[in-house]
């Protein structure tokens, strides 16, 4: 079985660099796409199903043109689960459950703080409602995998300049403090750094001053799997190679 979470930053603009030609030659079972940025109703999602990935599922925010997250899968969900019942989050577009016969997939496009105080507390709130929110789907649904955007890096190996970025949106204590609780509280895995514990792999890169082509990124996309899951990973990957987006697509095997 193969995952791929993937940013794309507007999935009209990614479809128009060829995403679903990349999506062809890595062929993935189920794809979560975060920040679409348009209703299922924008989108030819022939191209998908032509490709196999005939059960779609859709969470679009009411604001137009923003935010909105999807998943693309070859076989059926038992059950979805769209949004988190909460509807300060759920008008955004910010989270899809689908549960499967072996495992459940919840994919997230976290909210960023960057545009100020206002929104980075708004993160803050979404942070520890996510939480109890993951905590309160375990006693229903096995073998959690949560992948998306959190918008955080966790560690310094994860950011291009930790020192300068110490105190920047994304990478402030408090978000790291949060990830660390989510890891080990929580009971969770970073699926990727299970696979590749070596500083300089990003997974988004601002568009500024060449930043990608000088690997001046963060690693702020991932896979979080269940530890009682975890031993069924057999590879996690960041494909760089893909420019759809300012972010590159995160696989996970198992």
């Amino acid at each position: 079985m193969k995952l791929i979470s993937y940013n794309v930053n507007g999935i009209r603009a990614a479809l128009k660099k060829e995403l679903d030609q990349w999506v062809t030659t890595v062929n993935p079972d189920i794809i979560c796409l975060q920040e679409v940025k348009a209703n299922p109703d924008q989108v030819d999602l022939s191209i998908f199903e032509d490709l196999g990935y005939k059960h779609i599922y859709w969470h679009s925010a009411e604001k137009k043109g923003y935010s909105g997250v999807a998943i693309l899968s070859k076989i059926p969900a038992k059950s979805t689960k769209i949004g988190m019942g909460i509807d300060v989050y759920d008008c955004e577009g910010r989270t899809i459950l689908c549960e499967f016969d072996n495992f459940t997939l919840i994919n997230t496009y976290f909210p960023s703080g960057t545009s100020g105080d206002e929104r980075q507390n708004f993160k803050y709130n979404f942070l520890d409602d996510y939480y109890n929110y993951i905590e309160g789907l375990k006693a229903d649904y096995k073998n959690l995998i949560v992948c998306g955007d959190f918008n955080i890096c966790h560690k310094a190996i994860d950011i291009h300049n930790p020192e300068r970025n110490k105190n920047t949106s994304g990478f402030q204590p408090a978000e790291r403090a949060w990830v660390t609780k989510f890891i080990e509280e929580g009971g969770f895995i970073d699926a990727f750094r299970k696979f590749d514990p070596s500083p300089g792999k990003y997974s988004w890169w601002t568009y500024r001053a060449g930043a990608r082509g000088k690997n001046l990124g963060w690693r702020i996309d991932y896979f979080m799997v269940q530890n009682e899951f975890a031993d069924q990973l057999t590879n996690a990957v960041l494909h760089n190679d893909a420019f759809h987006s300012d972010h590159c697509p995160v696989e996970i095997d198992f």
